[in-house]
């Protein structure tokens, strides 16, 4: 078993000064925690593996292929491999648990 408390994931993350950090691969999956601050620009492109996000907090649009939603605290939202997708018109910080099958490279 592994157990990750989400807030000292967070704080692993800003000390590394990044959007993201990955904290779990394994063979079938990987998992991270993306990061976003009010009008920050989220700068990803599409993936290769399939991708679920659930918002742990935050509130922001995200729009996947043609297709635009607003998400906050409890959104779980699955994004197919090659889908371009971003989040944007962000209101609040945004934490976002991620999770790729098969695991990224």
């Amino acid at each position: 078993m592994k157990v990750f408390r989400l807030d000292e994931l967070d704080a692993e993350r800003a000390a590394q000064d990044g959007a993201y950090l990955r904290f779990l691969k394994e063979r079938s999956m990987s998992a991270g925690l993306y990061a976003l601050a009010p009008g920050e620009e989220d700068t990803q492109s599409a993936h290769q593996q399939d991708e679920l996000y659930q918002v742990v907090s935050g509130r922001a649009y995200l729009t996947v292929g043609e297709e635009t939603t607003t998400v906050g605290r409890g959104s779980v939202v699955f994004v197919p491999a090659g889908v371009p997708h971003r989040f944007h018109h962000i209101t609040e910080p945004l934490r976002v648990l991620v999770v790729f099958s098969p695991p990224e490279t």
